[in-house]
């Protein structure tokens, strides 16, 4: 965490949210009471930002020993994009856009990676969800190169809403699964679709498996029964490659 996405102060970051600052996450100290703080607890309650109580000792280490109040923020050093405005721009580019929706990817090495391959293999958009999704933070931006600044990313209360809307402009949605027999050459990916990738210890969440068009797997010849999510998505992006070019 660097001086440049970190805020202090209990109003500094009540401020920050109230003017749109895109908050990853905030850190509260624990036990801390009084109107001021129980303001900007509500008001995280409302925003639904991610929140850690902890103790003052690494408060103190977030914001160099400034005079915290209690409240240290982590604002994206990107800003994020609306969904709707990213599907109508990206069928004015093309009729078969690429989309990416993480579901709840926590790792930022793998979200940095992730970013990296979708930038490399001309995904439109990298769809995540508000909650429970890694940061897009100084190590992210590392990780992915610099490409989290050269594709859209798009921050969703719900990856189901989301995949609701895709799904209403056409596009159809396939799920990265071991929970099913069809491999992933058996779809088209030359159609405007949307790849979703899940968690790396739960993969794609069951209520969204249920939602998407199409699920597929990679084959796994070895004995270890899973890849990397990264190396998995890579996998996925680069069969659209390899389909949309021959």
């Amino acid at each position: 965490m660097t001086e440049k996405t970190t805020i202090f102060g209990i109003r500094a970051i009540i401020e920050a949210i109230d003017s749109g600052s895109t908050i990853n996450k905030v850190y509260l100290q624990k036990g801390l009471r009084g109107n001021l703080f129980f303001e900007l607890e509500t008001l995280i309650k409302k925003e639904r930002i991610t929140t850690s109580f902890v103790p003052i000792e690494k408060l103190n280490r977030l914001s160099k020993n400034n005079n915290h109040q209690g409240a240290v923020a982590q604002i994206s050093p990107v800003e994020f994009a609306d969904l709707e405005n990213l599907i109508e721009t990206s069928f004015e580019k093309t009729t078969t856009p690429l989309f990416l929706i993480l579901d709840q990817i926590s790792d930022v090495r793998n979200f940095g990676a992730i970013i990296r391959t979708a930038e490399c293999t001309g995904v439109n958009g990298i769809i995540i969800q508000q909650s429970g999704s890694a940061p897009i933070n100084a190590e992210t931006i590392k990780t992915s190169v610099g490409a989290a600044f050269r594709i859209p990313i798009c921050r969703v209360s719900h990856i189901k809403d989301a995949i609701y809307t895709l799904q209403g402009s056409e596009v159809k949605t396939v799920a990265a699964t071991e929970k099913t027999e069809d491999l992933i050459y058996k779809v088209d990916f030359k159609q405007p679709i949307a790849i979703v990738m899940g968690s790396e210890h739960r993969g794609v969440n069951p209520s969204v498996l249920k939602i998407v068009d199409f699920k597929a797997k990679l084959p796994l010849l070895g004995s270890i029964d899973s890849l990397n999510v990264s190396v998995a998505c890579g996998a996925f992006l680069y069969e659209t490659i390899r389909q949309r070019i021959s």
